[in-house]
């Protein structure tokens, strides 16, 4: 287990982030989750975020990333 560190503490934080498209439709195929895994990606490096593992289905995506303690997730997903 690879622990991150600041000055004076140790933490590692994992976030396990579910997108549901509005009322379940079944819209999101191979190439739309890339693109929207793609635009995560240049928006995570602001954010001190790392993106884990990206798993869809045709009406929601799964992320998993891990964050810094100092990392806003609300303006990260605000951007996003």
């Amino acid at each position: 287990m690879d622990l991150d560190s600041n000055n004076h503490s140790v933490f590692l934080l994992h976030y396990h982030l579910i997108l549901v498209v509005k009322y379940r439709r079944k819209v999101i195929n191979d190439p739309i989750s890339d693109r929207l895994k793609e635009i995560f990606e240049y928006i995570q490096i602001n954010y001190n975020i790392t993106l884990k593992e990206w798993n869809h289905d045709k009406d929601h995506i799964h992320i998993l990333m891990k964050t810094h303690p100092n990392t806003e997730i609300s303006k990260f997903l605000n951007a996003y």
